[in-house]
């Protein structure tokens, strides 16, 4: 599957979207639950998923070295309602006519990146991090094939280099994908997730 400037965007937007949902599902018991992201709570993932939304949307404005941008938040006593106003913002700011043209600065990837691929690395992120908020909610993702398709298309570019994988990466090592996995269950093995050590309840 190729995905063009504007899809990209476009699938970012749906992913997105579906990753507000699916936080917002969460009642007050629910945030000190285990995650797919090793050691992490459900807080601590929505803290890290809103971070990156405003370190991207700084990035898509030019302002993406600047370290405040990434910090997780202070306060985390609201996280549905913190992570929904940043995902407006990484959402607006990907929106503005020519920010998938631009240089994104990522300073947890030691560089700039063009615009069109960090929207892409955002995408796929969010995909993955909207299923771990899932998972840990016993809940079914809902994304449209197409996003999955594309998800999975970005996924198999990620590196496999096991010095960028594991502890302190972002992703964990690849995993072997079954013959006949959808495109979901494949995006998720080649990043390190273990799809079968989540089950969706009812």
């Amino acid at each position: 599957m190729t995905v063009t400037e504007n899809d990209i965007v476009e699938l970012d937007r749906i992913a997105v979207h579906e990753a507000v949902r699916v936080v917002g599902l969460a009642q007050e018991p629910d945030w000190e639950r285990g995650t797919p992201c090793a050691g992490w709570t459900l807080r601590r993932l929505v803290a890290h998923m809103t971070a990156q939304h405003v370190g991207f949307a700084a990035a898509a404005r030019g302002a993406g070295h600047e370290a405040a941008y990434w910090r997780e938040p202070a306060d985390m006593r609201e996280p549905a309602g913190v992570h929904r106003v940043a995902a407006t913002a990484v959402l607006t700011a990907f929106a503005e006519p020519g920010a998938a043209e631009g240089e994104f600065t990522l300073p947890e990837l030691g560089r700039s990146f063009p615009g069109r691929l960090a929207i892409g690395f955002h995408f796929v992120d969010y995909v993955v991090h909207a299923w771990d908020v899932a998972a840990a909610l016993g809940v079914r993702l809902e994304l449209p094939e197409h996003v999955l398709d594309g998800a999975l298309a970005v996924a198999r570019r990620v590196p496999v280099d096991p010095a960028r994988r594991g502890p302190g990466f972002a992703f964990a090592p690849a995993l072997d994908v079954p013959p006949g996995s959808g495109p979901l269950e494949e995006a998720l093995r080649l990043l390190g997730r273990v799809p079968e050590e989540w089950p969706v309840r009812g």
